[in-house]
């Protein structure tokens, strides 16, 4: 246990906290809806459970002395963990809140469908996503697990895979002349790629015959805005096939050459091992481990 002569009271903190964000206490009085009086006593009973001077006092204005902006900087941490915690009781009350971080052409195509029956089947857990489209310290971050594509090479996180990803070279109907006399015919079109994924293209080559190839191609941060792209017709793309069924279907988008092959990795959901589970989450995994056949 913390002894409690170090906790100090939720007013106090407030005070001082909105002293060193407003800059006078009538300022502070106002929006905490206290008098003047009420605010230099917070402060004066802070002070004095600490031992250490936070505000210095000079011609009947008050400011924060170098220890107390230092102490304030950690108490608004502290105070926002709070805060966001009784959000989250408010919005889930029966349950826990999963913090999920979703890649978002995956979290979109693959993730949400499932969503909805997840909530189903748990209504006591309340599933919160945010993209990140790279690999994070969960240590820093609220995130109770993450989707990640690549390998079983995210530190200090467990593993489990969800899928495996097919490509296919595509592009608008009209952009390329069908049939193309070879793979190595794609080099005579602009090609699209993702900025995370360089090596997709000279790979693709490599598996139809053309190794040690590396052609350059217009980046970007993520498949929607890729396939919107190829869409318009401003070139080859090679997108998973998971994204990319509806655009097929319609016509939107047509295959240039071959089927589709394997990408280089897979898909997951990772969690920090080194974290104790908690329910919202096992209950999730449990879930993802029965929708693609894990056992056990």
């Amino acid at each position: 246990m913390i002894p409690r002569r170090y906790l100090p009271s939720i007013p106090s903190l407030l005070a001082l906290e909105a002293l060193e964000r407003l800059g006078t206490a009538s300022a502070v009085a106002a929006e905490l809806a206290l008098t003047q009086g009420a605010v230099s006593k917070q402060l004066k009973v802070l002070e004095g459970q600490l031992g250490v001077a936070l505000v210095l006092r000079e011609n009947q204005r008050l400011s924060l002395t170098p220890a107390g902006r230092d102490f304030v900087a950690e108490v608004r941490k502290a105070l926002k963990i709070v805060t966001d915690a009784s959000l989250a009781l408010r919005a889930n009350p029966r349950g826990g809140a999963l913090n999920l971080a979703i890649l978002p052409a995956f979290g979109m195509h693959w993730l949400a469908p499932r969503l909805a029956r997840f909530a189903a089947r748990h209504p006591e857990v309340t599933v919160n996503l945010s993209t990140r489209l790279r690999p994070f310290d969960f240590a820093l971050t609220a995130f109770d697990a993450a989707v990640h594509y690549g390998r079983l090479d995210w530190p200090g996180a467990g593993f489990l895979k969800l899928m495996d990803e097919e490509v296919l070279a595509v592009a608008a109907p009209g952009l390329v002349p069908m049939p193309l006399a070879g793979a190595h015919s794609v080099l005579s079109y602009p090609l699209l790629q993702l900025d995370s994924r360089t090596g997709d293209w000279g790979r693709w080559l490599a598996h139809h015959g053309h190794p040690g190839l590396r052609p350059p191609a217009m980046l970007f941060d993520q498949f929607a805005t890729m396939a919107q792209a190829a869409i318009h017709g401003m070139g080859v793309a090679l997108l998973p096939t998971f994204l990319i069924g509806a655009d097929l279907a319609a016509g939107r988008l047509v295959p240039v050459c071959g089927p589709a092959v394997g990408a280089q990795g897979a898909y997951y959901l990772v969690w920090p091992e080194a974290r104790a589970p908690r329910a919202p989450l096992a209950s999730f995994r449990a879930f993802l481990a029965e929708e693609v056949g894990v056992i056990g």
